[in-house]
């Protein structure tokens, strides 16, 4: 497996649910493709990696996710269900961390399913930067 993150594509997560942690789980329930929107050096060689959620559950406020086009989501091997990138909330961990998970459906075992495209990335990424802005950010700490 190739542990150098790689901002802007999919990888396989166990996610925490920012209202889980909040009920005190410490664990993510299932393994999900997960965006990678920032991978920042810090403290030399440490990196801290920044990790928001897709999921099949349509989001509540529609201003919360960005919905993945269903010809990106054949090409990195995922199901044809409708799914959304949630973007008001974000694990933040030690790169590479303890919760990295092996992507379903690869010959060669792998983290990766693969990279989204330049613009559904940055919008991703730009769309999570306007919630930790207006510190409405739901962020989980995982292993920093």
């Amino acid at each position: 497996m190739s542990l150098e993150p790689k901002v802007g594509w999919l990888l396989s997560y166990s996610y925490l649910w920012a209202d889980d942690h909040r009920r005190g789980d410490e664990e993510g329930i299932k393994n999900r493709p997960c965006a990678l929107v920032a991978a920042t050096r810090r403290d030399g060689d440490r990196i801290v990696a920044v990790v928001v959620p897709v999921t099949h559950g349509p989001p509540a406020d529609p201003r919360t996710a960005i919905e993945i086009p269903a010809l990106t989501k054949a090409r990195l091997g995922l199901d044809a269900q409708r799914s959304w990138i949630i973007c008001n909330e974000a694990n933040v961990f030690a790169w590479p961390g303890p919760d990295l998970r092996a992507a379903t459906g690869r010959a060669a075992p792998s983290i990766w399913y693969g990279p989204l495209p330049p613009k559904l990335a940055a919008a991703a990424r730009d769309k999570l930067l306007g919630f930790a802005r207006a510190g409405r950010l739901r962020r989980v700490p995982r292993t920093e």
